[in-house]
């Protein structure tokens, strides 16, 4: 008896020390989950704050230290459209301002949003965005004098209710007497100075930004080095109103010479709290005030629920008024569960990776913005930086050759809606293409979001008549989709008539060689633009070729007529090889030594584009990468965020693996990741961001990068060898969709050291 009780006790000890064990387990791989979506940061961290995003496709807004500041919140397709300048976004009303006041006895208090932001006015604290939840969390302890107050705010952009956004605010005063809250609708003066840039020459926009003492040099740690040309569009606003007994607040207004625009806030009080309301409304002014007295150790919640619209989504100032209140009796626990669920949802599909909490961060921070600017099932595309001042906002290739491909697979909805901007905006290309003399469709260099019209600025008129690549890419990603889903019915309805434009063009923009039998493009910027009005730019003809191939291919599975011309000049397009033959060159007559460090490493290396998936010769392939890759030093890896894709590729298709991990690792460290929201920027020091090319090119460089996999006609196939970076254990796309399944693909690394891609039907 007593050795059987021994022997329980051994086990009960044993199996203690198990459960042990595994919770200590389950404990830290609950802790690399919070790693991989909680982004934190504390006082320190300030001095090199970049904000991070809040959005959902519609509405985007920055984020803020302090979590209660009026930031700029910017609205798809609600541009400004004065006479002279460029379209741009329109900066609406601020939503999410909420003030606070202590109001000590003695000496002038310090309203919480205008205090400094130093140790002595915000003490223990700390700011999380949860990338999951897409919700931003911010605490401290503000001090005004003698009155310490617990401060906690919450705020998010409603992706179950697009039109609402949310932000609470509790105190915890240590003090008992009387306070005083603003909730304001900010409203914000026009920018001044504007420039008239759809008229004038790069020099005289040099000059006038001179004459008005602006400069285009970054300021760190987030100003972007062109923010003296990206300012904000400005919303006249026409009516505004309120009432202090419902605590409600409404305005009405219009972009300059665009859309109408309305809003409307309800806010909610503390419960059992007896303030007085006042509502505050005066030129450039609306806001309720709340005053009410405070008792030591309390906590008291204040919400302030907002409804956006404006012409053509949405209702008028009356409506969201009433949804506004609506929000407001459903409540904030129930709102932000909506909101929880719904990023959950969007979370199924995800990019997971083992080994390296770092890695699998950047790849969570780098689809979170990617979905806060998308939306699904509409006809909306992206700006290079989405719904910010970045690039004015509007419309690059970046939105079909960098953005979409990372999307198609893990959220095909919100990929077609990209290309449904194409097709929406084909008539405007088409009379854009018979204005220049040419047949089809010719897309803008930077295209309005709302219209697609052409709103590239003078200064660089020269790109947007002869950087033409992007009516391929164009056609590229349309036949992409039709790979991945092989819906003849859209490609028939949508698809096809983007393709068949942008052949069209490209059969009318050819130039035919009687002496060498070849076509050619003249006249052309190359895809680097360093090299302007050249001839036969390698990247534009062999996309070009591409995109022609592409038209014959879809007319054969539509069973509809070709043009015979399409197949014909695509077999016959000059491409530019050195006189060995080993290499690819930049441009027809370029020699030997084109210089270039566009994208890492010149034009050459976005042949490697998995989008483009361009099936040469291994041993041309090769010679490519030692020409225009491996030669990049690395010293400038990883300081130009649109050189991760390309570069990455490439090293996986010439079967070194090892060297694409190493890229992958540069990436991570080289300058294009600011902090504390891993946010990518276009370079190192230029702050534009968040860029989302850089983001859809990291994505990308896992995605088909590593997996070495493209998307052809054969299916999903494993075109490449996959690689791992050194560290990884794993690394798996889950939730694929593809033509109408749903799988996972994971790539491990197995004892012996050798990667191996499996896939599992879901």
């Amino acid at each position: 008896m007593a050795g059987r009780g021994g022997g329980s006790a051994r086990a009960v000890r044993v199996t203690a020390a198990i459960c042990a064990t595994l919770l200590a387990m389950t404990a830290v791989r609950a802790a690399q989950a919070d790693a991989g979506f909680h982004l934190r940061v504390g006082f320190t961290g300030l001095v090199s704050y970049f904000p991070g995003m809040l959005g959902n496709g519609y509405l985007a807004t920055l984020t803020a230290p302090r979590g209660t500041e009026a930031t700029q919140t910017y609205m798809v397709g609600l541009m400004d459209r004065t006479p002279g300048d460029i379209a741009r976004p329109a900066l609406l009303p601020g939503w999410n301002a909420i003030d606070f006041d202590p109001d000590p006895p003695a000496a002038a208090a310090t309203w919480l949003n205008r205090a400094a932001l130093t140790p002595a006015h915000f003490r223990h604290y700390r700011q999380s965005l949860d990338l999951r939840d897409a919700t931003l969390t911010t605490r401290y302890r503000y001090v005004d004098h003698s009155r310490v107050t617990a401060i906690t705010v919450v705020s998010f952009i409603s992706e179950a209710q697009p039109h609402l956004s949310v932000v609470r605010l509790r105190i915890t005063p240590r003090y008992s007497g009387r306070v005083t809250l603003s909730f304001p609708l900010t409203l914000w003066p026009a920018h001044t100075p504007r420039f008239a840039l759809a008229r004038l020459t790069g020099a005289q926009v040099n000059r006038a930004l001179a004459a008005h003492g602006l400069s285009l040099t970054p300021r760190a740690p987030a100003t972007p080095d062109r923010a003296a040309l990206w300012y904000p569009g400005y919303v006249a606003v026409r009516a505004t109103g309120g009432s202090a007994r419902t605590r409600t607040l409404w305005l009405a207004g219009r972009a300059a010479n665009s859309l109408a625009i309305a809003m409307a806030a309800a806010v909610s009080l503390p419960v059992g709290a007896q303030p007085v309301v006042t509502l505050r409304r005066g030129a450039g002014r609306l806001a309720l005030e709340v005053t009410l007295r405070v008792e030591r150790g309390r906590t008291y919640t204040f919400t302030k629920f907002v409804m956006l619209s404006r012409c053509g989504w949405g209702g008028d100032a009356a409506a969201d008024l009433r949804l506004a209140r609506a929000a407001r009796r459903h409540g904030f626990a129930a709102l932000r569960a909506q909101q929880r669920a719904a990023w959950h949802v969007l979370w199924r599909p995800d990019i997971l990776i083992t080994g390296d909490p770092k890695a699998q961060q950047v790849a969570h921070a780098a689809l979170y913005y990617l979905l806060t600017n998308t939306t699904p099932d509409t006809g909306w595309a992206v700006g290079p930086c989405g719904l910010t001042l970045c690039y004015a906002g509007h419309v690059f290739w970046d939105s079909d050759t960098w953005v979409y491909p990372a999307l198609l697979l893990l959220h095909p909805r919100r990929a077609r809606s990209l290309l449904a901007f194409r097709e929406r905006t084909l008539g405007p290309a088409e009379a854009r293409a018979r204005a220049n003399g040419y047949a089809g469709a010719m897309y803008p260099w930077e295209s309005d979001p709302y219209n697609g019209s052409d709103q590239t600025p003078y200064s660089a008129h020269a790109l947007s008549q002869s950087e033409i690549h992007v009516n391929a890419e164009i056609a590229i990603a349309q036949w992409q989709y039709y790979l991945a889903t092989l819906d003849r019915a859209w490609l028939r309805a949508h698809g096809w008539p983007v393709i068949r434009a942008v052949a069209r063009f490209f059969a009318s923009r050819v130039t035919y060689d009687a002496r060498t039998h070849r076509y050619g493009i003249l006249h052309v910027t190359s895809v680097s633009e360093s090299h302007g009005d050249i001839p036969n730019d390698t990247y534009t003809n062999m996309v070009a070729a591409k995109a022609l191939d592409i038209a014959a291919a879809a007319a054969r599975v539509l069973a509809v007529r070709a043009d015979p011309r399409w197949r014909r000049i695509a077999g016959a397009m000059d491409i530019a090889l050195a006189p060995s033959g080993r290499h690819h060159l930049p441009y027809q007559e370029s020699g030997a030594a084109a210089a270039s460090t566009a994208f890492g490493g010149g034009p050459l290396p976005l042949l490697f584009l998995p989008a483009l998936d361009l099936r040469l010769p291994a041993a041309l392939r090769r010679g490519d990468y030692d020409y225009a890759v491996r030669p990049i030093p690395s010293s400038r890896v990883g300081r130009v965020s649109m050189g991760i894709l390309p570069c990455v590729a490439a090293a996986d298709e010439v079967g070194l693996g090892a060297e694409a991990g190493r890229r992958i690792e540069l990436y991570l460290t080289g300058g294009t990741l600011k902090p504390p929201f891993d946010v990518r920027t276009e370079t190192a020091s230029n702050n534009v961001g968040p860029f989302l090319t850089g983001s859809g090119g990291y994505l990308q460089s896992l995605i088909y990068g590593l997996t070495g996999l493209r998307v052809r006609a054969g299916g999903l196939v494993d075109a490449y060898p996959a690689a791992l970076p050194r560290g990884w254990r794993s690394l798996t796309l889950r939730d694929v969709s593809f033509r109408g399944r749903r799988l996972d693909i994971t790539v491990t690394r197995a004892a012996d050291g050798s990667v191996q891609l499996k896939r599992r039907v879901l």
